[in-house]
């Protein structure tokens, strides 16, 4: 069964935090990981070409926010450290109440924040790009099974 990208939230755990809380509210989101490098195994018996998984490709995450003062210094703050993130979907409650759970997938890993006012023009609103450099491989929590 499919489900929308409504009550998707970007996580945070800090390092002295116990648990998880949400960081911001995002517009988008990246993928969550990538195709893995081909490695080629083909030998002059084989009629065509062969290849095996070899490391899993993966770029910086960025995250689309609508900018606001408070939470861009939130952000700054938080560039420069290694600290735990997160990609959980589902939630509960309705807006403005809405309760990050994770209950349809939690993605997390540890990494590196940036983040930067992007560009805009005429009538638009003004975002800002989250980027987070991971550090660890990103972790899929199943809390349904």
């Amino acid at each position: 069964m499919a489900i929308s990208t409504y009550k998707v939230f970007l996580m945070h755990k800090a390092a002295a935090a116990e648990a998880w809380a949400k960081l911001i509210d995002i517009k988008e989101f990246p993928d969550l990981g990538g195709e893995p490098e081909m490695l080629e195994t083909t030998t002059l018996s084989d009629n065509m070409q062969t290849y095996i998984p070899g490391i899993q490709s993966l770029d910086g995450l960025s995250f689309t926010a609508n900018y606001d003062l408070t939470e861009f210094k939130k952000l700054k703050a938080l560039e420069g450290k290694q600290e735990q993130y997160a990609v959980w979907f589902g939630g509960t409650g309705d807006p403005p109440n809405v309760t990050p759970t994770g209950e349809k997938g939690k993605f997390s890993f540890t990494g590196e924040l940036s983040v930067y006012p992007v560009g805009g023009g005429v009538n638009e609103v003004v975002d800002m790009n989250i980027t987070i450099a991971p550090s660890t491989p990103i972790k899929f929590e199943d809390d349904a099974a």
